[in-house]
């Protein structure tokens, strides 16, 4: 046996119980903030619930000093919002957005710090200087496109354009089959452009 451990151990000083009292409270504030219960919130969008993506699905970056932001891109999901975070959290999809949005009351999961780049839009350029929604859903099925979910999307596409001096009009915000390249038809055909852009509008 290890004389060693038979000795008594020190006590840690009261400096240092101070010192690691203060790292720990350090790297508690840098972490989204939580309430007793609660998920934590997103990092960049408050109203939003931190989801991460796996590391695998998206690319580390230092946005918008790296590259510039300048479209925020409308998607659906074709999946359930469930089922949609597993998708980016699973590391052999190799996909990611930015937010996913619920159908049934509007909440938002953050998966993807925004100054990142999330694997969203099928080209990568576009996807170095824009941010992705996904909106839960599908394209042919307009019961899912919610008042509440046009409503709390709209809020956060708002707070981006504001956050990144993105102009609030359609040639800024786009849907994903208006990215070049783009083999998706998503949002389709019964998402309500006029109604969306007049709530981003007014946001």
């Amino acid at each position: 046996m290890d004389r060693a451990k038979l000795l008594p151990q020190a006590l840690p000083s009261r400096r240092r119980l101070l010192q690691s009292t203060a790292l720990a409270t350090l790297a508690t504030a840098l972490l989204p903030s939580t309430r007793a219960g609660a998920k934590p919130q997103g990092f960049d969008y408050p109203p939003s619930e931190w989801s991460p993506a796996h590391t695998s699905n998206y690319t580390v970056a230092d946005r918008p000093t790296s590259h510039p932001v300048d479209f925020v891109i409308v998607h659906v999901t074709q999946a359930t919002y469930a089922n949609t975070l597993g998708i980016f959290q699973n590391p052999k999809k190799q996909v990611s957005a930015h937010y996913v949005v619920r159908s049934s009351d509007g909440h938002i999961a953050q998966m993807v710090r925004e100054r990142d780049i999330a694997w969203h839009a099928g080209n990568w350029d576009y996807n170095t200087r824009s941010i992705g929604i996904e909106h839960e859903g599908w394209v042919d099925r307009p019961a899912y496109f919610t008042d509440v979910l046009y409503e709390k999307s709209a809020r956060l596409t708002a707070a981006i354009c504001d956050r990144y001096g993105v102009p609030r009009d359609r040639s800024h915000i786009l849907a994903h089959y208006e990215v070049p390249g783009s083999d998706h038809t998503d949002p389709g055909p019964h998402w309500n452009w006029t109604r969306y852009m007049r709530l981003v509008a007014a946001a």
